[in-house]
């Protein structure tokens, strides 16, 4: 899964892009919200972490226009503003979900994947489609009820195909949920990490969509 932290505050900024690239998300980061507003009209993200006091342009003036474009990405709005009336403002803008700082980092990541749960359709805490199942919360996998052990990368392309059965992603797709800005891409990486995951999960567990890229099938 591929997220937009918007932070100004360096230290929080940096202590947030570590924990998450540790959970094998890929992370972009910005400083501002004229930045925000350029890398959101520019890059598709499965989530968007955004501080409100932000330089150049305020963190609800870009949420606003996030919702005007009726983009539909999640928010998760993180912000020391800890008023009754500002967490109303936020949340009537179009925020998903708020979070005030200090905030508790074990926190910030169950509310992410809560809001990814939602953003996929989904309630049930792990994924389980055809005898394979994925625990986000914990990062386990297994085949059958027995364990398998995924790469970061291999589960950065299963989980959004298993998130939504019958959805077809194409390897563009795929890719970007795999890099951020600062890493490099490998012209057959996605078709790598598919093979991988075929011999671990099964043949017939993510399809080829011939022209289109790769599902999970419904059935």
């Amino acid at each position: 899964m591929r997220l937009l932290l918007v932070e100004d505050d360096t230290m929080i900024g940096e202590a947030v892009l570590d924990l998450l690239r540790a959970e094998h998300y890929a992370v972009d980061w910005v400083k501002d919200g004229e930045m925000a507003e350029t890398a959101l009209r520019t890059q598709a993200y499965d989530l968007l972490l955004l501080d409100l006091g932000l330089p150049r342009r305020d963190g609800l003036e870009v949420l606003r226009a996030l919702r005007a474009r009726k983009d539909r990405t999640p928010v998760l709005i993180t912000t020391a503003r800890d008023a009754v009336a500002q967490r109303i403002e936020g949340l009537d803008a179009g925020a998903d979900d708020y979070v005030l700082k200090p905030y508790d980092l074990d926190e910030l990541l169950a509310r992410i994947r809560a809001l990814l749960r939602r953003a996929a359709g989904r309630a049930e805490p792990v994924y389980e489609h055809k005898g394979v199942a994925l625990n986000p919360a914990t990062r386990e996998a297994s085949v059958g009820g027995q364990p398998v052990v995924l790469s970061a990368r291999e589960w950065a392309v299963l989980e959004p195909l298993i998130a939504r059965p019958g959805l077809v992603l194409s390897r563009a797709q795929l890719e970007e949920k795999l890099y951020g800005w600062r890493d490099g891409v490998s012209s057959n990486a996605v078709e790598v990490y598919i093979h991988g995951l075929r011999k671990k999960l099964g043949a017939d567990v993510i399809l080829n969509v011939r022209g289109l890229g790769y599902m999970v099938p419904k059935a």
